[in-house]
Parts: structure tokens; C-alpha cells; sequence
């Protein structure tokens, strides 16, 4: 702050996608982005408060375009780091084979034994009827959690442990409730064109068909922020630039991909600040 100026509260950003996705509308077909980015939250092995993205999106192209980027991406991290498998605790995969895909609604069939689906009502979540199948999987579950508390409880306990192991992962089709910036599928809207890239059951990756409606973007945001306000008595501001840049996008797919995680994965790294060059001290 300088002598006189007015004070003023500024944000580190979580992703340069919203300034990203303004570029696609104003014209580039394709365009990349290499940043920091900042989200305090948990700390850990496969989390730090400051991490490299690298950020990515194809104008006019099919969304499985970043499938097969993800995939490259994957093999020549792995060339260049000069492994020709990943481990990460005792889980192993071949980082040049074909990716497994497999949809969101299979894996938690598969993994779990439930059928997410039916749990899915349009654009919400039957938190009751998820709630009964959890609990019938041997997942617990807190009065207070919703439909996506439980799915992510019902993801981290028992999907994500069994992706990636042997070849790459690419759990794909998330419903739609989960998937905040994504376009619903033609075949079921209650799915969205979102996967995520795992790898030794670790998630690398994060990928959308964009969505371009400003007016369903609207509508996802002022939801978002009113959970916020539930949930912790604060709420930002909408991004009205970045509506209004929407509605002139074309068609896009995009992906954001943790770099300090695949560069973890693929020189055998046990913790992710082993791989950050000036790592934060944990708070004492």
C-alpha cells in the first residue's frame, strides 16, 4: 500500500479460466495458460496452498480433443522425467497406454454398488435417496451433509482408490450437479460433459465441454453463491464480463491440469512439496 493510497481488498486467483474463456470469445481458436494459482484449503500430500496449473482450451473442437491431450501430456511428462511406469503409494500404471474411460454412474455401480442415477432428479439431487444407498454401501453419512457432500465422500472413499491403477483413467459424464461451468450431454442432461484424468487413484486432471449458456451460467452461479452465504455468511460478487463474454463463445472444450501433481507422479515423489521449489512452511 502506498503513502495515501485508499485501502482496498484484492484475491488471489484459483484459475485464470473466466479471463481464459473471455479470449475465446473475443476470437482464439486455441490458447494455453502456465500459472500460479492459489486455494487455501487443506494441506497434505496432494495439496498446497500454491500450486502450477496448466490451462488449456480448443475453440470448435469435440470434447474428446482434451481426452487425447490429457493422454499426451501424461506420456511425455513421463518420457522427459525418463519413467516408464508411475507408482505412488503402491499403486503403479503405465503412463503410455490408452486411458480406460469409464462414466461417473458405471464407477460408482462398479466400485460401490449404487445406482447413482436414480438418485439424479434434472438438474438437483435426491439427497435422501443417495443417502440410503451410501449407507447400504458401508459409507457413512452426517445428518447435515447434502447430495454432494455425499457423493464426494462416496468418490474419495471408494472410486477413487481403484482409477488409474495399471493404465491412466478417465472418469468421464459427472451429473450434471457437479459439473458448475459444464454442458449437460445430449443423450442424458442429467450428466455434463466433465471427466477428470487419475492416475495411481490420484486426480491430475480436471476437463469441461464448456458451457456457453450466460443465462443456465447465471443461474449455476447465484446457487453457488447462495450455498456460500448458507454455509459461511459471505458471497462474491458475479463476474458480469464474464456473462457477458459467454454468450458470445463458441464452442469449446477446455482442461486445467495439476502440474506439481504430475511431476510428483512421474519422478516418484511422495509428497507434493517435494516438487515445489519454495514449498510454505505448515502454520505452526
Amino acid at each position: 500500500m502506498t503513502p495515501g493510497a485508499a485501502r482496498a481488498r484484492l484475491y488471489l486467483h484459483t484459475s485464470p479460466e473466466f479471463a481464459a474463456k473471455k479470449l475465446l470469445a473475443a476470437g482464439e481458436p486455441r490458447l494455453f495458460t502456465f500459472a500460479r494459482v492459489f486455494r487455501n484449503r487443506e494441506r497434505g500430500a496432494l495439496h498446497h496452498p500454491e500450486f502450477t496449473m496448466l490451462e488449456w482450451y480448443r475453440a470448435n473442437e469435440p470434447y474428446e480433443a482434451v481426452m487425447a491431450d490429457c493422454a499426451a501430456i501424461l506420456a511425455v511428462a513421463a518420457r522427459t522425467a525418463g519413467a516408464s511406469e508411475v507408482r505412488f503409494r503402491g499403486r503403479t500404471a503405465d503412463p503410455f497406454a490408452p486411458p480406460e474411460r469409464i462414466s461417473v454412474a458405471d464407477a460408482f455401480a462398479r466400485h460401490a454398488g449404487i445406482g447413482l442415477l436414480a438418485t439424479l432428479d434434472g438438474r438437483a439431487g435426491d439427497r435422501d435417496a443417495l443417502a440410503h444407498a451410501a449407507a447400504a454401501a458401508g459409507v457413512r453419512c452426517a445428518d447435515d451433509d447434502d447430495w454432494s457432500d455425499i457423493f464426494s465422500r462416496v468418490l474419495v472413499e471408494r472410486i477413487e482408490p481403484n482409477l488409474g491403477i495399471g493404465r491412466a483413467t478417465i472418469l468421464d459424464r459427472y451429473p450434471l450437479v457437479e459439473a458448475a461451468l459444464a454442458r449437460p450431454t445430449r443423450a442424458d442432461p442429467r450428466v455434463a460433459e466433465r471427466f477428470e484424468l487419475y492416475v495411481c487413484g490420484v486426480e491430475v486432471a480436471n476437463a469441461f465441454g464448456e458451457l456457453t449458456d450466460a443465462a443456465e451460467q447465471r443461474r449455476r452461479f447465484e446457487l453457488e453463491m447462495a450455498e456460500k452465504q448458507r454455509r459461511y455468511g459471505e458471497r462474491y460478487p458475479v463476474d458480469e464480463d464474464f456473462l457477458a463474454a459467454l454468450a458470445g463463445m463458441p464452442p469449446a472444450c477446455g482442461s486445467a491440469l495439476g502440474f506439481d501433481r504430475l511431476v510428483m507422479l512421474v519422478t516418484g515423489a511422495s509428497w507434493v512439496d517435494q516438487v515445489i521449489w519454495t514449498p510454505m512452511p505448515e502454520p505452526e
